[in-house]
């Protein structure tokens, strides 16, 4: 029997990697819905993460009534998958929830393996995930497949940009059950300024070393622009499975003394470290970076990829052409020598993240598709 509209529900999110904005994003859901009386799970592998991912999943533990439980969760398919959609399945029965909302491809596809019930919505957030592999490759083609099989298995597609949800249906196809967008959200604390440190260098980079952030292309346009005359810095902060090739790339390109590592930093600590925050990534949905960076004001220039126009709205003069490092070279240049163009775009696109970009709205909008999707049933 489906719940009552508007009383608590019992929600079990399941995510495999415990890192980044996908993590950010679950913690977020989890608090606004516990917040609002709801009794809520998180399933999240046991291999990734470290101490971090430790640390961000005790503190939240005890506002989770459903509880906490890591399961070793191997990113490719693996002899060991049978066992953990096992583990799924004897914690589902065991706790009983209403919604089972699975986030990236592989919980998606554990979640979504389970049959139809009359109590329970399956509900998948792709978070790019598998869609960012390219159809004409192996690995392209066999989630795109897996995708595709499992596409009518889910009561309800809560997609956090148009930019997902579009790639989605090109490439898988038009879900029968319903579509939602439901853009990232921050809270109200990250409005606050972020004030500029004693040592901030030119340029600054927050995120994953990962090929598909692109901290890579972000040094080449700092030695495109060095090599030109500006003697621009830059500060990466951060951690991540490139950090080494990224230090060989500039110790290759002489630029030891321009760069400077900072390792995992909190967001808004990053963002301290430089006059400009550049997003240079190949690829994204719709990345926290931006929208936290956005909600403190500043200064900012991203790849004009995936969701991140979504976040920028008509402010398209600070998006470039993305696996470009001639194109972010010039937008850094641009942005630098005429930094209050550059304050005044951020004051403006601050103005908008409080008004579209919200956790608030985030938590409003994904409960208010559990609830259709349990009208549709």
């Amino acid at each position: 029997m489906s719940p009552v509209p508007d009383q608590p529900l019992r929600i079990l999110h399941a995510v495999r990697a415990p890192v980044g904005g996908i993590i950010r994003h679950i913690l977020d859901l989890a608090n606004g819905q516990a917040d609002r009386g709801h009794q809520v799970g998180i399933i999240a592998d046991s291999l990734t993460g470290g101490q971090r991912a430790d640390a961000a999943l005790a503190e939240i533990a005890p506002r989770l009534k459903l509880g906490v439980y890591r399961v070793a969760i191997h990113r490719e398919p693996h002899p060991a998958d049978f066992l953990v959609w096992a583990r799924f399945m004897y914690l589902i029965r065991r706790l009983k929830p209403d919604v089972l909302h699975g986030h990236g491809a592989k919980a998606g596809a554990f979640i979504r393996l389970r049959g139809r019930s009359k109590r329970a919505i399956r509900v998948y957030t792709p978070h790019g995930g598998s869609l960012h592999y390219p159809l004409n490759t192996l690995k392209g083609a066999f989630y795109s497949r897996l995708e595709r099989a499992l596409m009518n298995n889910t009561d309800l597609f809560l997609f956090e940009s148009a930019f997902a949800r579009d790639t989605y249906q090109r490439t898988i196809g038009t879900p029968a059950g319903l579509v939602r967008c439901v853009f990232n959200g921050v809270t109200a604390d990250e409005f606050d300024p972020v004030e500029l440190a004693a040592d901030a260098t030119d340029v600054a980079y927050v995120g994953e070393f990962r090929h598909i952030k692109g901290a890579d292309l972000l040094i080449d346009a700092v030695a495109r622009l060095r090599s030109g005359g500006k003697p621009f810095t830059l500060t990466l902060g951060g951690d991540g499975e490139e950090i080494g090739a990224l230090k060989a790339q500039i110790h290759k390109l002489g630029l030891t003394e321009a760069v400077r590592f900072i390792g995992h930093v909190k967001a808004r600590y990053g963002f301290s470290k430089g006059r400009l925050l550049v997003v240079p990534s190949r690829g994204d949905s719709m990345p926290y970076v931006v929208i936290e960076a956005g909600a403190a004001g500043v200064p900012m220039v991203a790849a004009n990829v995936g969701g991140i126009p979504e976040i920028f709205g008509f402010h398209t003069e600070a998006l470039f052409a993305p696996s470009n490092a001639d194109a972010m070279a010039a937008a850094i240049q641009t942005a630098l020598g005429d930094p209050a163009a550059a304050k005044a775009r951020a004051t403006s696109l601050r103005e908008r993240i409080s008004e579209h970009f919200s956790q608030k709205a985030m938590v409003e909008g994904v409960l208010a598709g559990y609830r259709d999707a349990f009208a549709n049933r």
